[in-house]
C-alpha cells in the first residue's frame, strides 16, 4: 500500500509538472538566513489528502503545494498520502507519518470530526497541523486555509436562481448535497439554503455519502420515479462529481437538460457547461490555495507563526485562519476564468466533440 501511494504521488506531481509556481510568502517569510538554514535540515511535511472522488487532489492540490514548497526548502521531503475516502485509513497514514519525522502535518480530513484523532496524535509530539480545505473539528488546530464556503453555497444558488427565472416560482428542483462527515459540505449546504429557501419548491433532498457520485446518481434516478410529473426544473448539486451523476440519471430517464449547479471546475463539468448540460461551476483557485499552504508550512518549519487576518471557529475555539475567494464560471466566463488561470488548457478543455463548443465560446 505504502509503494502505491508513494507511485500515485509521483504520478501526480508529473501531471502538473509544466505548471509554474509564483505566489507571495506569507507574511513573516524570507527565503534568506535562518529559513535557508532550515531549507538544508531535510524536514518533512506531510500532506494528507482525503479522496478520488474529485480529481482536484491528486491532480492539482498535490503538485502544487510540492512544487511551492520544493522551491522555498529544496532539501525538504514530501510525505504526501491519500486515504481514499477511509477516515481509519487517513489516521493510520497521519501516525506512520508522524512516526517517520514529519514536523508539520498538512490535513484535509475524510471526516472532520473523526480527524481530531489524528490532529491529538501530532500535538503530542509537538507537530503543528494545517487544516487544508476543510477544517477539523472539535479539537484545537493551528492553523486553517480554504475558501469562503459558505458563500460558495451562495454562489450556487444565486447561479441556479438567476438560470430558472420566472421558473423558480412554479417548479422544484433536486437538492444533492456533499458527504455529511464534511464540513464544507455542511457550510455549502447552509449558503445554498440561505439564498434558496422560500424561492424555489424542493422536490427531495439527499447528502450524498463520501461525495460519490455513483450515489448521487443512484439517488436522483429512485427519486425522478416517485416524481409523478411534477415540474422538475433545475438541481442544486455541491460538486461536479454530483453534478454529472444526477445528470446522468436524468438523461437516461430521458428528461431534458435543466440548470445544474457544480463547484471544482473539472475538466469534464467544463465540457458539460460547454454543451448545456451543466450550467455553472465554482472556481477554487486550487493552485493559490495549495501555494500559500506550502508557504505557512516552511514558516513553521522555519519556527515561525505568522498571523492571520481571520478566524474560524471549530468548536474548541477559533482558528487562525486565510480563507480565499471562490468565484462563479458558466459557459461565458471559462475563458476568462479557469483558461486564463491555466487550471485549465485549451487543449485538455476542447479535445475532440467539445472542440466545436470551445470554439463558440471563444476558446482557441
Amino acid at each position: 500500500m505504502r509503494k502505491y501511494r508513494r507511485a500515485a504521488a509521483a504520478m501526480a506531481v508529473a501531471i502538473a509538472g509544466t505548471v509554474l509556481a509564483g505566489c507571495g510568502i506569507l507574511p513573516g517569510s524570507d527565503e534568506s538566513g535562518a529559513d535557508k538554514a532550515a531549507a538544508a535540515t531535510g524536514q518533512r511535511v506531510a500532506l494528507l489528502l482525503p479522496e478520488r472522488n474529485a480529481s482536484r487532489y491528486d491532480a492539482a492540490d498535490a503538485p502544487y503545494f510540492s512544487q511551492r514548497l520544493k522551491k522555498l526548502c529544496p532539501a525538504c521531503v514530501i510525505d504526501y498520502r491519500n486515504a481514499a475516502q477511509d477516515a481509519d485509513e487517513q489516521l493510520s497514514q497521519a501516525e506512520e507519518a508522524l512516526e517517520e519525522g514529519a514536523e508539520v502535518l498538512v490535513l484535509t480530513p475524510v471526516d472532520s470530526a473523526a480527524a481530531a484523532a489524528i490532529v491529538e496524535r501530532a500535538r503530542s509530539k509537538d507537530v503543528p497541523v494545517i487544516s487544508y480545505d476543510r477544517l477539523v473539528l472539535g479539537t484545537p488546530v493551528d492553523y486553517y486555509v480554504s475558501f469562503d464556503n459558505a458563500k460558495v453555497g451562495r454562489l450556487q444558488a444565486e447561479a441556479l436562481l438567476a438560470a430558472l427565472g420566472d421558473k423558480a416560482g412554479s417548479g422544484e428542483i433536486l437538492w444533492i448535497n456533499g458527504s455529511p462527515t464534511d464540513n464544507n459540505a455542511t457550510l455549502f449546504k447552509k449558503g445554498a439554503h440561505e439564498t434558496l429557501d422560500g424561492k424555489v419548491g424542493i422536490a427531495a433532498e439527499f447528502d450524498t455519502p463520501e461525495w460519490n457520485p455513483e450515489n448521487a446518481k443512484a439517488w436522483t434516478a429512485r427519486t425522478l420515479k416517485s416524481l409523478n410529473g411534477r415540474d422538475l426544473v433545475g438541481v442544486y448539486a455541491a460538486n461536479d462529481g454530483t453534478a454529472g451523476g444526477a445528470i446522468a440519471a436524468m438523461r437516461a430517464a430521458g428528461l431534458p437538460a435543466v440548470p445544474v449547479t457544480g463547484q471544482d471546475a473539472e475538466i469534464a463539468a467544463l465540457q458539460r457547461i460547454l454543451v448545456g448540460r451543466q450550467h455553472m461551476t465554482v472556481y477554487k483557485a486550487v493552485r493559490l490555495e495549495a501555494e500559500k499552504t506550502a508557504e505557512l508550512a516552511f514558516d513553521l518549519l522555519s519556527g515561525k507563526k505568522p498571523e492571520m487576518d481571520s478566524t474560524v471557529d471549530n468548536g474548541a475555539g477559533a482558528v487562525p485562519s486565510l480563507l480565499l475567494d471562490p468565484v462563479t464560471v458558466t459557459k461565458d466566463t471559462i475563458k476568462e476564468t479557469v483558461v486564463k488561470d491555466g487550471y485549465v488548457t485549451p487543449g485538455a478543455l476542447c479535445a475532440g466533440a467539445y472542440a466545436e463548443a470551445c470554439s463558440a465560446a471563444g476558446i482557441a
